[in-house]
């Protein structure tokens, strides 16, 4: 892993941060690792349905231990489950995911954490991409062809759990320029030109490293 390099990439929901970390691992031939597929590779290496890696976005709780409770259903075995399920056990597979993934090839990580689980790689580089809210409200819209006000809702209901699920496990905070090696609002120069901005700066950031 010595010589592989690698770009963490946070951004707000509707920023354009998916597209601008697609071109910068074209650019740079680094493998694109967002949400499809470190879940198809968390389920595929582990066995387990996609379904728990996709919940575990979106809620702080033993997912599989609300199921039994609900059923009424009690026993050792189920106890096991709950405790393999549980929303820490399921950050750990998909963590040792995106650590595997880094070992072997340069990466492009699209949130997930990335940037706490190579909190002591040296080549290593942080992002997070935030954009104005009209510019994040139409690209929604595109994207998913919906109502202004539904592209608003998508958008605060995303950035909310990104926040959480940040915060949670990386004991830092999203968002936060601290939290970052650089912080950038893509609606100041656009996707293609604000890729640029992160290459250049990668490019420097590597030469110190």
């Amino acid at each position: 892993m010595k010589d592989n390099y690698i770009i963490n990439i946070e951004h707000q929901f509707g920023s354009g941060g998916w597209q601008i970390g697609k071109i910068l691992s074209k650019r740079l031939n680094f493998l694109f690792c967002d949400s499809n597929k470190l879940i198809s590779l968390a389920s595929l290496q582990s066995g387990l349905s996609k379904y728990f890696f996709e919940k575990i976005d979106e809620n702080h709780q033993f997912i599989f231990d609300i199921g039994l409770h609900v059923l009424g259903i009690s026993s050792p075995y189920n106890n096991f489950m709950n405790n393999y399920l549980s929303e820490e056990n399921l950050f750990k597979i998909q963590s040792d995911v995106i650590y595997d993934l880094g070992q072997e090839k340069s990466c492009v990580f699209m949130g997930h954490c990335a940037d706490y689980i190579f909190r002591n790689y040296p080549h290593v580089l942080n992002v997070f991409i935030s954009a104005e809210q009209s510019d994040r409200i139409q690209l929604v819209q595109n994207h998913y062809q919906t109502t202004e006000k539904n592209a608003l809702k998508l958008i605060k209901k995303y950035d909310k759990r990104r926040a959480r699920y940040y915060n949670y496990y990386s004991n830092k905070e999203w968002g936060v320029i601290e939290s970052y090696h650089l912080c950038i609002n893509a609606s100041a120069l656009g996707i293609e030109a604000t890729a640029d901005f992160i290459q250049n700066f990668f490019n420097q950031k590597l030469q110190q490293s």
